[in-house]
């Protein structure tokens, strides 16, 4: 396993480098939408695979760590019945067996998969695999000791940044190491509207952490916010997926369906492609028009250029 990024803002995940200059590296996070069912888990798997999407991600929790004690024998209605709180917590969670199945799958599907460790039993559990990476939940980003576990792994490790205070940011970021991290800006709401998004923040986080590549993790409806987060600048995406929105569950709502998914993994690409260099050129493809349409042709260009090179030529005087 190599986690060397050739450049300070570009990271390893799998056999991909996400970060400026490198496609979008787009997460389906299936979480637990799976609702404790591998075969739910396994048709999400295959959904993101067919949208083109590089990886799905789980959460990891070790439920007796990380359910409050007070709130074990707090009883729950839920699709199977009226169950305390950690026995539900129990009931959605993925041990060894299952994620040597949705290890199979990926790999047969050619995707990569990782999780959110909860807890540093669960960061040992996910090290059993060959994960990419491994993710920080926005709601886990203040626990030093989850973070010293993910550094010490040497993988990369992906940071939420939800419910988070600059302050609060700066110091996991220290923690972890800005070396090998991806920084995620969120908004810890779900679904979260669009008033509350503030993907300013992308530009934020480039400025603050310059050598950090820098990501969004989406939690609204719809699509066109997460494109616009692309179009300002991040390398990394992430967005919950669903088999259906109706589906009980607390994060069923804020993620998208199959269609909508390759939809949004559609519009990346052609964001990607449209967004280009930046360097202002006349292209082989405008010389038609501008010929049939320009009255005062100007300078197009100098003598040894092609046609796409006449950058920044002044306009003969009218």
């Amino acid at each position: 396993m190599s986690t060397t990024p050739t450049t300070t803002r570009q990271r390893t995940l799998g056999s991909r480098l996400a970060g400026p200059g490198r496609p979008v590296y787009v997460t389906a996070e299936i979480g637990i939408n799976h609702n404790g069912d591998l075969d739910n888990a396994l048709r999400l798997i295959d959904a993101a695979a067919e949208a083109g999407c590089d990886a799905v991600k789980f959460q990891k929790r070790t439920p007796e760590v990380c359910t409050p004690r007070d709130q074990w024998d707090v009883e729950r209605d839920t699709p199977w019945g009226r169950m305390t709180y950690l026995a539900y917590r129990h009931r959605v969670e993925f041990g060894e067996e299952e994620y040597r199945a949705v290890d199979e799958h990926c790999a047969e599907r050619g995707i990569d998969w990782f999780a959110s460790p909860w807890d540093v039993e669960s960061v040992a559990f996910l090290e059993k695999f060959d994960v990419p990476a491994h993710k920080v939940a926005s709601a886990s980003l203040t626990d030093d000791e989850l973070l010293r576990a993910m550094r010490e792994t040497g993988r990369t490790v992906i940071l939420s940044t939800g419910m988070s205070t600059p302050r609060q940011i700066r110091h996991a970021v220290e923690v972890l190491g800005s070396e090998n991290i991806v920084l995620c800006h969120a908004t810890s709401t779900y679904p979260a509207p669009a008033g509350e998004l503030n993907l300013r923040m992308i530009h934020t986080l480039q400025t603050e952490f310059p050598n950090v590549p820098i990501g969004y993790s989406g939690h609204e409806t719809g699509l066109q916010t997460t494109l616009a987060a692309v179009a300002l600048g991040a390398v990394f995406v992430e967005r919950h997926v669903t088999l259906d929105r109706a589906m009980w569950g607390s994060d069923q709502a804020a993620s998208v369906e199959p269609g909508g998914l390759r939809r949004m993994v559609r519009d990346i690409r052609t964001i990607e492609e449209s967004l280009g260099d930046g360097v202002k050129r006349v292209y082989e493809s405008e010389l038609k028009p501008m010929q049939k349409l320009r009255r005062v042709p100007g300078v197009v260009a100098e003598q040894g250029e092609a046609p796409g090179e006449g950058v920044d030529r002044v306009p003969a005087a009218v």
